[in-house]
């Protein structure tokens, strides 16, 4: 489809145009609904010009990717931490903030859901992105923090935003999850049990 006379033309309004398409069709349609063609149609313009701009289907994906955690660490940007938090305190706020971010963001929501049932390379270094800037901003938050000798913070860390993460996905999917249902009572729920998990949490204090 040619792009309309009535569109504009400017390369940066064509590229945000196409990429609000694509994550239109991923995030209200799915991931097997997502290709050039779609994307291309719903912005109403010329499928070349998804090549031209992403270099095909594989870049336009890496681009929503992209977006999509520039948006979570936004979010993540906003959390404040105390200073003299402890390991235990400082990973219940981290669990918390993700959380929270993740459940407010459909994009990565759908980028995980298709992680789930599907295996690329492509999807692989997208959750490894994701998981790299957790990871950062935990850093970068604390990076006097160190973990007590006997912890095994890479598992805790893993077990923890899985759950927050399979949570966020089944409000998602079915609004529920173990005959739990994902309504501001559950969460709060949640967000409770979270908290008495992480009260198990080796703590120390900054160096």
């Amino acid at each position: 489809m040619a792009e309309s006379s009535t569109l504009p033309r400017n390369r940066a309004q064509t590229e945000a145009r196409i990429l609000a398409a694509a994550e239109q069709v991923l995030v209200t349609r799915g991931f097997g609904q997502l290709n050039v063609q779609t994307a291309a149609e719903m912005a109403g313009c010329d499928r070349k010009l998804v090549y031209r701009y992403f270099d095909g289907l594989e870049g336009l994906i890496d681009k929503l990717a992209e977006t999509a955690n520039q948006r979570l660490s936004a979010r993540l940007d906003r959390v404040t931490t105390p200073e003299d938090v402890g390991s235990r305190d400082f990973t219940r706020i981290a669990v918390q903030a993700w959380l929270h971010a993740v459940r407010k963001e459909p994009m990565t929501l759908a980028l995980m859901g298709w992680a789930l049932v599907e295996d690329s390379e492509q999807l692989r270094r997208i959750e490894a992105d994701r998981a790299r800037l957790l990871a950062d901003w935990m850093r970068a938050r604390r990076p006097r923090l160190k973990a007590a000798p006997a912890a095994d913070t890479i598992a805790l860390t893993a077990v923890l935003t899985a759950a927050v993460q399979g949570l966020a996905l089944a409000e998602r999917a079915r609004g529920g999850f173990s005959g739990l249902t994902l309504d501001a009572p559950g969460w709060t729920r949640i967000e409770g049990a979270l908290d008495r998990l992480t009260a198990a949490w080796p703590d120390d204090l900054p160096t």
